[in-house]
């Protein structure tokens, strides 16, 4: 397995595992099956394990917590917090009080029954704490020994400058992919100048670019993704045509759509952690398939061609949840 430094001590594998849809949000696999791959992708040299409080409403800490229960040591465990979800799964806002903090951290290590997370995550920055109010608990429990390293979602850069200031910031996790590439602008920059690891959440475009989805009715009645701007009418059409010139990319490269979309994030830099997520283990053994596929400058320049910055068509989230990036 193919390797990237999370932090100077910390090498993680180059591609995570995304463990949200085990859980929540896509439709479809089993527990057994999700711990199976788990336990396939641990097999595999896959160390890095991404999950968050609020996906499943802590139901996947506890799904990742068996799973990993007689391999700690060979895991390097992310969670997040901040997102408030209410009993029925309801949006409730974001919440970075202090004390919410540390309530957040004690639930999650109950329910991943582990003594320390190896990183955790703001998961959306609250408008109405201050970024240092919120650090400074977060680095509290570093200092109690809870949590090993500080990581910041979806946060501006200016944000992510006034958190250094309080406490060392180890990754930013962003979504980052082909058809995703805002952060090119000023987020990757700001990592990058300030010695911080990007971690690329949905770097396969929360599935489009797998190629599985050839039109919105391959999507399962009750998916979420059938609400998502970007598989929603002329949206889909229109990133529909983008696909098919990176099918037609990944052809003649020999390997899949997924693959190929991975390669490219992970060609954008060593300090770019991509964490693909799946239940399956054919797509677990599929995306890993693309540490072995190596980008030239002229597959690089071709896939600028064919789907360049800013092409998707559609908002990445709906309004109310695009209000929470980037602040």
């Amino acid at each position: 397995m193919k390797t990237r430094l999370l932090a100077p001590d910390l090498p993680v594998s180059a591609l995570g595992l995304g463990c949200m849809g085990m859980s929540d949000f896509y439709i479809g696999g089993s527990e057994a099956e999700s711990i199976a791959t788990i336990h396939r992708a641990l097999d595999r040299g896959v160390n890095f394990l991404d999950t968050a409080d609020m996906y499943g409403c802590g139901r996947n800490e506890e799904l990742v917590g068996r799973a990993i229960r007689d391999h700690r040591q060979r895991v390097v465990l992310a969670t997040k917090f901040g997102n408030v979800r209410g009993a029925n799964g309801e949006f409730l806002g974001v919440n970075g009080r202090p004390e919410y903090v540390r309530q957040s951290c004690e639930g999650s290590l109950r329910r991943l029954g582990v003594e320390v997370i190896d990183l955790y995550y703001q998961h959306r920055v609250d408008p109405a704490t201050p970024i240092e109010d919120t650090v400074g608990a977060m680095a509290d429990l570093v200092r109690d020994g809870k949590v090993r390293y500080l990581g910041l979602s979806e946060a501006a850069p200016a944000t992510v400058r006034r958190a250094v200031a309080v406490h060392p910031i180890a990754a930013l996790q962003t979504e980052y992919s082909l058809w995703s590439r805002d952060p090119e602008s000023e987020i990757l920059p700001t990592c990058r100048s300030l010695g911080i690891r990007f971690v690329a959440y949905s770097p396969l475009g929360r599935g489009f670019l797998t190629g599985r989805f050839q039109r919105p009715e391959d999507l399962p009645e009750d998916d979420w993704r059938r609400n998502h701007p970007r598989f929603a009418g002329p949206n889909f059409d229109q990133n529909l045509r983008l696909l098919h010139a990176v099918e037609a990319v990944a052809r003649a490269k020999g390997c899949t759509p997924a693959q190929l979309a991975l390669a490219w994030v992970l060609a954008q830099g060593d300090e770019i952690i991509p964490i693909p997520g799946t239940k399956h283990l054919r797509l677990l053994e599929e995306n890993l398939g693309a540490l072995a596929i190596t980008l030239s400058l002229d597959d690089l320049r071709r896939l600028a061609e064919v789907f360049p910055l800013g092409a998707a068509s559609g908002e990445r989230y709906h309004p109310q949840a695009m209000q929470a990036l980037n602040r």
